[in-house]
């Protein structure tokens, strides 16, 4: 009908105005919507666009989608023009005709992009009229929370600096609080848009910026008063609960028009935040995500755990990243290593606050193993070993970086035992451990302050792990490390080492060393306890409390307190001889619970015979080095006492007894033989060492008979100064190692007795290998025929394993075995007796 009215009968329009099909709207379908554009420019009293009368254009642009680049054309010519003659309530309804086209008009919203881009352009820069560039905002979050690609990514980048203009506007009336909370509402959505993408943008600095400044001004409100995080997803807002969808698909969409919500600006902070978080998928993104939040914590006085918002922000990213998997951990991970940027390196307290950040974020990380955590404590001990470093060369160094060293180190210690705690077992702990031990240097402070890191991250993990130590097999990477080190060429990082494989074989072992305990984590930040603390891995227990008392002397002579120092006529203060020390009754022992040698719920970690016999050929190869002190050969002699009573429970317990004695014997040859180059003090420790080997190995196979004969070969009033056998099961150290002690181990004095010493000797061990060998045969009587050769291999040299030390790796075959009893079946070797009487 409409054909015929426009070409048949043109002048029906006027006689028949009754028939419906004749209407002029039916005649000029064209000219319909600006009919209804202009309805909607009827604006009502209150100012505001009929909501029905846009839902009539909607319906309108659904039905004639070929119309919708005409109707933008008008939309944004009415736009421009109201603008022009400042008609600025007008201006408001193109805006809001928008915003409801790009709810309604799902399937056309390619076809109103480009227009609603460039009035959303014009709003923001609407700088004199914050009603315009909030609806700009508003405008850009319908718009975005539309979008199913990223066909307009680029241009919505170019809107992220207008945006964060419009968020630094810092004003706190009315109008400014419903800006910026429009304007971070704004990037929010415009931060999860990306994230949906994978897009990152170069304008994430920016974003950051205007982020952490709402966040922290508004900080308290936020926190006490405002917004109250519930359950993850829900917040309270003045008392009311507002449920605001925060997490997962479009968590940036939330209603616009919620005023309570949208004029807290806070509250926006912290969704962009947790929409930042969302874009951390995995380590790429969580670095670029974290690193423009590092750079302004560092420009900013933000790490502090007190005052600074660091610890806020990243708590709240850590909740949202947990829930992703490990991505978490990787936060934390990130921060610690950003103590060593280049930025803060030389600023030793953002360095401490950020390894107390760092403590506070591992308190509530998951309690879960991965290879981020193990990384993390990998940096920690480096840390670590730099400050034992500084703390060992401490005599030249400045009073004020002393003082951030020990605070350095005390934070460190502190973020590593929580670390240690969510690693859920130490075998990581351990792997990082023997990380550290590759390529140890040869420079004596540096392996030094390496060992020293190593035997504290040791003693950590064996105080959080000690339970669980008796069901784990020693890893094989650690071991091959520890015997490369006690093969150093300094001295003192060979005793190290030895302490080092103490702690972790069995960590409730009382130790000759066990009294220079310091608690875990270290307590206070006094550069002399850090001093003692980085010594102990490797001085004796003399030399730790000669310091000790100089300590409390000068301390008390500071505070002018005669009477806490023991001043001598002679000296100025007194030491405790060395043969007075209680070593069972040290207050450090009882606290720590360490059980002696001799008791039998004393649990160690497991050693294969492989290992044992490894063992054994290190302290043979150990025991003829020339720098060799008195701590040497008593780390020796309890490295050899572990490997005793680690061989104990396993059913070829014979097998690694016969190498014990084997040992002992061979170095008690060598301490008396002449032909042996070493000065008379060290052979006649070496001497003493190998009866303390005898006894040893006498009271695990049952043989006390032999104990009184290895004491007699000594004389009766020339003992050795520097080394002792106490209750029969331990080789301690009394040598003070220093110029107050009666004997200076290797002075002219100690030569000529050492010399007398050895020229006393018995040298007849025919009658103590007689028994031993008696012994073995009345017990071992019914092994097979090709382990019936003990008599032979007693009166051998002990010969290295052909393993050890520098060749082959450990896990490699080889050709041919040292001993006939190493030919037996690994599996039968490492069996575990289920009676340890069959041993006795």
């Amino acid at each position: 009908m409409g054909v015929m009215s426009r070409r048949v009968l043109p002048a029906c329009s006027s006689l028949c105005y009754f028939c419906p099909s004749l209407r002029a709207r039916s005649r000029q379908p064209v000219k319909r919507y600006k009919k209804i554009i202009s309805d909607i420019y009827q604006l009502p009293p209150d100012g505001e666009p009929n909501d029905r009368r846009i839902g009539k254009l909607c319906d309108y642009v659904s039905r004639n989608p070929t119309r919708i680049p005409k109707i933008t054309e008008y939309l944004e010519q009415r736009f421009y023009k109201d603008l022009r003659h400042e008609n600025f309530t007008l201006a408001k309804v193109v805006p809001c005709i928008y915003r409801k086209l790009l709810c309604s008009c799902k399937e056309h919203r390619p076809l109103l992009a480009t227009s609603s881009l460039s009035t959303i352009r014009t709003l923001l820069d609407q700088k004199a009229h914050d009603d315009l560039r909030v609806l700009g905002c508003l405008m850009l979050i319908d718009f975005l929370n539309g979008q199913v690609d990223s066909t307009h990514m680029f241009n919505l980048e170019g809107l992220i600096p207008k945006l964060c203009e419009i968020g630094q506007e810092l004003r706190e009336d009315d109008k400014g609080l419903r800006l910026r909370s429009a304007a971070l509402q704004a990037l929010a959505s415009m931060v999860q848009y990306m994230g949906d993408h994978s897009h990152i943008s170069m304008e994430l600095d920016e974003v950051v910026s205007v982020i952490i400044s709402c966040y922290e001004v508004n900080q308290t409100l936020s926190i006490k008063e405002v917004v109250r995080l519930q359950d993850d997803d829900d917040l309270v807002i003045n008392g009311n609960l507002a449920v605001v969808p925060v997490s997962g698909q479009n968590s940036a969409k939330v209603a616009s028009d919620t005023m309570s919500v949208s004029e807290n600006p806070a509250h926006w902070a912290r969704v962009c935040l947790r929409n930042m978080a969302n874009i951390a998928k995995e380590a790429t993104t969580v670095r670029r995500v974290l690193d423009p939040l590092f750079r302004l914590f560092d420009n900013h006085d933000y790490w502090s755990p007190e005052n600074g918002i660091a610890l806020s922000v990243l708590q709240e990213m850590q909740k949202l990243m947990d829930k992703s998997g490990q991505h978490g951990h990787l936060l934390l991970s990130f921060t610690i290593k950003h103590i060593d940027h280049k930025v803060i390196a030389k600023k030793p307290a953002k360095q401490i606050n950020i390894v107390k950040v760092a403590s506070n974020l591992a308190r509530h990380a998951k309690l879960k193993a991965s290879v981020t955590i193990a990384t993390a404590i990998s940096d920690l001990i480096k840390h670590l070993r730099k400050c034992m470093h500084f703390a060992i060369e401490a005599s030249n160094a400045h009073a004020d970086d002393d003082k951030w060293n020990s605070a350095l180190h005390v934070a460190l210690e502190d973020c590593l035992v929580q670390l240690t705690e969510k690693v859920g077992d130490v075998s990581p702990i351990l792997d990082m451990v023997g990380v550290m031990l590759e390529n140890l240097s040869h420079t004596a402070t540096i392996a030094r302050s390496t060992i020293s890191s190593v035997y504290r991250t040791s003693q950590i993990a064996a105080s959080v792990y000690k339970s669980s130590y008796h069901q784990k097999a020693f890893p094989e990477a650690l071991f091959h490390q520890l015997l490369l080190a006690m093969l150093h060429p300094d001295n003192k990082t060979r005793i190290g080492s030895h302490r080092v494989l103490s702690t972790i074989v069995a960590p409730s072992l009382l130790c000759p060393w066990s009294a220079m305990s310091f608690p875990i984590p270290a307590k206070g930040d006094d550069l002399q306890n850090l001093r003692l603390l980085a010594l102990s891995a490797f001085s004796s227990e003399a030399i730790i409390n000669e310091m000790r008392t100089k300590n409390k002397i000068q301390e008390s002579l500071q505070k002018n307190d005669k009477s806490e120092a023991i001043v001598g006529p002679e000296n100025g203060y007194a030491l405790t001889e060395p043969n007075t020390r209680q070593y069972l009754g040290s207050p450090c022992l009882n606290e720590h619970h360490l059980t002696a040698f001799n008791d039998e719920n004393l649990k160690f970690m497991k050693l294969n015979n492989h290992q044992i016999d490894l063992l054994l050929s290190s302290i043979w190869s150990q025991a003829s080095l020339e720098d060799n002190s008195p701590a040497n050969f008593e780390a020796m002699g309890h490295t050899y006492n572990i490997a005793l009573f680690c061989s104990k429970s396993k059913s070829s317990s014979h097998v690694a007894l016969v190498r014990c004695f084997q040992l002992a014997f061979s170095i008690r040859k060598k301490s008396l033989s002449q032909e042996n180059d070493l000065q008379p003090s060290r052979r006649r420790c070496l001497h003493t060492m190998a009866s303390a080997m005898l006894i040893f190995s006498a009271k695990i196979a049952d043989l006390h008979q032999i104990i009184p004969l290895v004491k007699a070969a000594a004389p009766e009033k020339m003992v050795d100064p520097h080394l002792c056998v106490m209750d029969d099961c331990q080789l301690i150290n009394t040598s003070a190692e220093s110029a107050n002690s009666e004997m200076v181990y290797g002075s002219e004095e100690d030569e000529s007795n050492a010399h007398a010493f050895l020229s006393a000797i018995n040298k007849d061990d025919v009658e103590l290998i007689e028994i031993v060998m008696s012994h073995f045969k009345k017990k071992f009587e019914n092994l097979p025929e090709k382990f019936n050769g003990i008599e032979e291999q007693l009166l051998q040299e002990f010969s290295l394993d052909d393993s050890f030390p520098l060749g082959a790796p450990l896990f490699m075959e080889t050709p041919h075995s040292c001993s006939m009893y190493a030919e037996k079946d690994d599996h039968c070797f490492d069996e575990v007796l289920s009676d340890p009487s069959q041993i006795s």
